[in-house]
């Protein structure tokens, strides 16, 4: 069933710009994922906070796709970017 995955990310003020340059460089990756629809990155009035906005066959193959990024050792990186632990939710379509 396809899913929707809305990750949030608090940027420390001095890490914005390269959270966001990384994300250039990354999601390329992400979007050629098995599984992966579409991927759509927001930045906050804050100025400070990143949301991705994910669309994906399942969650399961997301959980898969993060296992990958885990793995490759960038969420370690990118969790030095970070004020708080990343905000992953997951959402599924209602038919109404």
């Amino acid at each position: 069933m396809p899913v929707l995955v809305l990750v949030e990310a608090r940027t420390r003020p001095e890490h914005t710009d390269t959270m966001i340059q990384g994300l250039a460089r990354g999601l390329p990756g992400t979007r050629r994922a098995e599984g992966c629809r579409s991927i759509d990155v927001y930045l906050e009035e804050d100025g400070r906070t990143v949301v991705a906005v994910e669309s994906w066959d399942s969650k399961d193959h997301y959980q898969s796709y993060l296992k990958w990024r885990e793995e490759s050792g960038a969420l370690k990186a990118m969790d030095a970017l970070l004020e708080a632990p990343l905000h992953i939710r997951f959402l599924s379509a209602l038919d109404v």
